[in-house]
């Protein structure tokens, strides 16, 4: 006969055991939460994706041509030539919306180019600390890559809203009047919101989500919860 004592340290250990959990289930727990980590890098890097590609695109103001008045299509972009025939568009759609920064005829377009170009550079550098974080171990340093790449984002996010609410200052400069006819400040005249400006300000608007997920990114910022002891 085993004594009580010996019969209450065997249930002591079996609701340890319990309490615990089998080895497979923490590490399963930890796969769960680096999947976290994964769908985090991958949803920051395809927002730069479409941010740099909205910002570099050459359809934010278009207006169509009207062969009975003569008009010829017109496309402005945020970093592109501003062009005045069809053989501009063509050229300024190969260059990516490329063009020398002085040639951009409002100070608000520059603002906004500056403020754009910015957003997309701490969005590059949190994607890369993102990477940084996938491959470390679980521990104070991936913590603090984390919360560092949060905060980029964060100031990402802002930093490129900023530039798209200053960006409809410039319909109101005189080279933008010259093909957009009655365009004021928040209005387009003639010519009309392109593609390129509406993608921007989807991409800023999910961007909005990474800090959220670079919160929970970190492998072991949640302890698996003890499950009560069974007597």
């Amino acid at each position: 006969m085993r004594s009580w004592l010996e019969l209450s340290e065997e249930k002591a250990a079996a609701g340890l055991d319990v309490a615990v959990g089998p080895a497979p289930l923490q590490q399963q727990l930890r796969t769960m939460f680096s999947c976290v980590s994964c769908f985090w890098l991958l949803l920051s890097g395809c927002l730069l994706a479409v941010c740099s590609f909205s910002f570099i695109s050459p359809a934010w103001i278009v207006r169509s041509g009207r062969p009975a008045d003569n008009q010829e299509p017109v496309s402005f972009g945020l970093l592109c030539h501003w062009p005045d025939s069809l053989r501009h568009i063509s050229a300024c759609y190969s260059l990516g919306g490329l063009g020398p920064f002085n040639d951009i005829p409002s100070s608000s377009w520059q603002t906004s180019a500056v403020l754009c170009s910015g957003g997309c550079f701490l969005l590059l550098m949190s994607c890369l600390l993102a990477i940084v974080t996938l491959f470390l171990p679980s521990g104070l340093c991936e913590r603090r890559l984390c919360t560092l790449a949060g905060y980029m984002q964060t100031a990402a996010v802002f930093i490129m809203a900023s530039g798209l609410v200053v960006y409809p200052f410039g319909l109101n400069s005189t080279t933008v009047k010259k093909y957009c006819e009655n365009s004021s400040i928040y209005y387009a005249g003639d010519c009309q919101i392109g593609w390129g400006y509406m993608l921007a300000i989807v991409g800023v608007m999910l961007s909005v989500f990474l800090p959220f997920f670079a919160k929970y990114a970190p492998k072991e910022h949640i302890s698996p919860t003890p499950v009560p002891t069974i007597l």
